[in-house]
This record gives C-alpha cells, sequence and structure tokens, in this order.
C-alpha cells in the first residue's frame, strides 16, 4: 500500500464497480435506482453517465424478475453485478438464487458457470422495522454453490467486491449502510482480496471473538475496554463466510483456549452456530470453556428505538458475554 488516502465505505465500492467496468466490458450493473438515481447511498453514482444505459440499467420493482434476467446474462458470457436494495427483498427471488443461480454449475455437470454478484444493503439498528432490517446472511451461507461476503471496512469491501465480480460462482455480498460514510484506508494500486482469507483485526491472547460485518468494529472497541480490565481479546473478521477461514479461526483458538462470536444475525442457526461446532468437532480439546455466542435474539426487530437498542449486539453485550468465560 504505497499510495493510502482516506476514502468511505462507499466510494470504495464505488471504485471498484468502476474499475471492473473499464477493466472487462462484460461486467454490467443491474437493478432498481443504481442509473438515474445512482442508487440509494450513491454506491453507483456517475456509472449511468460514464459507461451509458447498455450497461448501467434500471429496473423495474420485481427482483425475481431481473435477478432471473441476471442469472441467464451471466450464462450467456455477461458479469452481472445486480443490486438489491435490502436483504429483506432477497426472499422475492429465493428461486431464483437458490434453484437456479447456486444451482446451475452442479446440475448442468459444469457446463454452465453463474458469474453474478448480488450486492445488498443491511439497515439493521436504524428503527427501519422488521421488514426492512434483516440480517439473512445464515441463510445464503446454508445453500452450497452461493459464495458469501460481508465486509466491514473500505479497505475490505473494495478488494472483495473486485474479487467477487472477477469470480466465476454467484456470489452474496452484504453491505453494511452503517458504514457506507465510514473512512478508511485505501490503496491507490490495483489489489484485490482472496475469498477465504480472514483478517485478525487485533491480535490477543485470552479470548478470541469472531465478528461479523458492522459488529467488527463493536468487538475491538470492546476489546478495547477489555484491555483496560486486564483481558487481551483477539479480534478476527472472516470476511467472507462462504468459503469460511477455519484455520485463522481454529489457530487462534488453539492459543486463547476461549471464543466468542458476534454477530448481526438472529442465535438460532446463526454464523456463531457454524463457527461453534466446527470448533467443538475439530479442536475441542484445546477450548478451556464453552463456546459462547452473541447475537440478536429470535423475534422480528422491532421499530421503537429503545426496543431496537436493547435488539442489537453492542459493545456491552460483547464485554458480558466474555466476562462469562471467567477470566
Amino acid at each position: 500500500m504505497n499510495s493510502l488516502r482516506e476514502i468511505t465505505y462507499a466510494e470504495a465500492l464505488n471504485e471498484a464497480l468502476r474499475e471492473e467496468m473499464k477493466r472487462d466490458e462484460r461486467v454490467i450493473v443491474m437493478g432498481e435506482d443504481v442509473g438515474v438515481f445512482q442508487g440509494v447511498y450513491k454506491v453507483t453514482k456517475g456509472l449511468l453517465e460514464e459507461f451509458g444505459p447498455e450497461r448501467v440499467r434500471d429496473t423495474p420493482i420485481s427482483e425475481d424478475g431481473f435477478v432471473g434476467a441476471a442469472i441467464g446474462a451471466a450464462i450467456t458470457g455477461l458479469r452481472p453485478v445486480v443490486e438489491i436494495m435490502y436483504p429483506d427483498f432477497l426472499p422475492c427471488c429465493m428461486n431464483q438464487l437458490v434453484n437456479h443461480a447456486a444451482k446451475l454449475h452442479y446440475m448442468t455437470g459444469g457446463q454452465l458457470r453463474v458469474p453474478m454478484v448480488v450486492r445488498t444493503a443491511i439497515i439493521q439498528g436504524r428503527s427501519s422495522g422488521a421488514d426492512h432490517a434483516q440480517v439473512l446472511i445464515p441463510m445464503f451461507m446454508h445453500v452450497p454453490g452461493l459464495f458469501v461476503a460481508a465486509p466491514s471496512t473500505p479497505y475490505d469491501a473494495k478488494g472483495l467486491l473486485k474479487t467477487a465480480i472477477r469470480g466465476t460462482s454467484p456470489t452474496v455480498f452484504f453491505e453494511a449502510a452503517f458504514l457506507y460514510r465510514v473512512k478508511g484506508p485505501v490503496p491507490q494500486e490495483e489489489y484485490t482480496i482472496p475469498f477465504g482469507k480472514a483478517d485478525v483485526k487485533k491480535a490477543g491472547k485470552d479470548v478470541t471473538i469472531v465478528a461479523i460485518s458492522t459488529t467488527v468494529q463493536m468487538a475491538l472497541n470492546a476489546a478495547q475496554e477489555l484491555e483496560k480490565q486486564g483481558i487481551s481479546a483477539e479480534v478476527i473478521d472472516p470476511r467472507t463466510l462462504v468459503p469460511l477461514d477455519k484455520e485463522t479461526i481454529l489457530n487462534s483458538v488453539k492459543k486463547t483456549g476461549r471464543l466468542v462470536t458476534v454477530e448481526n444475525s438472529w442465535k438460532t442457526c446463526g454464523v456463531g452456530s457454524e463457527i461453534a461446532a466446527i470448533v467443538m468437532e475439530e479442536i475441542f480439546d484445546y477450548l478451556d470453556a464453552p463456546v459462547l455466542r452473541v447475537a440478536t435474539p429470535d423475534v422480528p426487530e422491532p421499530m421503537s428505538p429503545p426496543l431496537v437498542k436493547s435488539f442489537v449486539p453492542n459493545e456491552e453485550k460483547i464485554i458480558a458475554t466474555v466476562r462469562k468465560l471467567g477470566l
């Protein structure tokens, strides 16, 4: 990183799209309001003007329809990047994603590929209600054939999106609206980040905290407070959930003997459930305490601000959970 500058998460994503569209004329952008309006959070700002309506397509409000069209475009040679405004609308196109995009390569004996990215923005914690604030990451981890990414920094967002666009498999790319205006260092130079490579955001020796998406910064804040209490926490951001970097997580737990997972999805069958099971299956003897999980309770997200505050993960909940480990 020789030419670092500070740009926002949204600007980093915009750069990734622009650079990949310049690099490969097969890359197209589709979705509701991605063109003239330039995206709800301006991630597609300037793309229509630069690349024209043939490559930046505003679509009708029909997720099932335009995701299906993107799958068709992908198997005939294009590389669509589809925007679904919020994850809550992904269930509208589950048939296309789960029964077609994820399985075409397998069901055709490798004859067809679906090089498609579906971008979507998590808006949990903004009192947006039960049907606009869901974090459905685990649902897509469950489906063979789909890759799943959830970057937590501008650097990771740009590098992972470029990798997703260049890939040959369908990827569901969970962005965090809460982070769109957050700035961070991003190099001027070309770079990509490989899928399946976690990032150790902070080294530690007493407990491993694996955090996902917006909870990464919460975990780092909690780790800073825990340091004042004499507890050294290692914070790991998997960055991609499929493929998952098991090696980095397992090596960390072997060192610390304790694991807490933190996510903004529901607790039942969440990301933490899968990671906890992997650790229990593969390195049970290294654990000095049970694996604990911080997640949202198994109810729809409320709209009332006080209830939202009690619903979402935060630094206090992470610290309290770590303290339960007897440290």
